[in-house]
C-alpha cells in the first residue's frame, strides 16, 4: 500500500534524500506539474490509479506532509507513447522525449524494474492546492 498521511494517500517523488528533495522544490516553485509511475507498481502495492479530482499528500524524505497535491490528468500508456507536452510536465530540464525516457528507464533500471518501450505507465498530472 502507498503511505497515508492527513487521511489521504500519499505520494513519495523518487528516492529519498537529494533526489526527493530536488524534486519537491520542482513540485513546489510550479515547475513539475506531473510524474510517471510504472501501472506494475499499483498491483504490487494493492493501490487503485489515481483518478482526475483526487487529493494526495506530497511527501518529504522523512516521511511528513509538505503540500496537498490534486490530480487533473491521469494516463494509462505504454512509455513509447508517453507525450513531449507530459514529459516536459515533469519539470526536470530534460532536453527532448528521448531524453527523457532515457532517464527514466536507468532510474527503473536502477530500482530493479528494466523497462521498455512496451512498459505501460501511469502519467500523472497536477496541481498543487495547498502547503503545509
Amino acid at each position: 500500500m502507498w503511505p497515508r498521511a492527513n487521511g489521504m494517500r500519499a505520494l513519495e517523488l523518487g528516492h529519498p534524500g537529494d533526489m526527493r528533495a530536488a524534486l519537491n522544490a520542482l513540485v513546489l516553485a510550479g515547475d513539475k506539474t506531473a510524474t510517471t509511475c510504472l501501472l506494475d507498481e499499483y498491483a504490487e502495492e494493492t493501490e487503485g490509479l489515481e483518478y482526475v479530482g483526487e487529493r494526495q499528500a506530497l511527501l518529504d524524505s522523512e516521511g511528513r506532509p509538505i503540500a496537498t497535491l490534486e490530480y487533473t490528468g491521469v494516463e494509462v500508456k505504454p512509455l513509447a507513447e508517453v507525450t513531449w507536452e507530459h514529459a516536459r510536465a515533469e519539470g526536470e530540464g530534460d532536453a527532448s522525449l528521448d531524453a527523457w525516457r532515457e532517464v527514466h528507464r536507468r532510474f527503473w533500471a536502477g530500482s530493479g524494474t528494466p523497462v521498455g518501450d512496451d512498459t505501460v505507465v501511469v502519467c500523472l498530472a497536477f496541481r498543487v492546492v495547498s502547503r503545509v
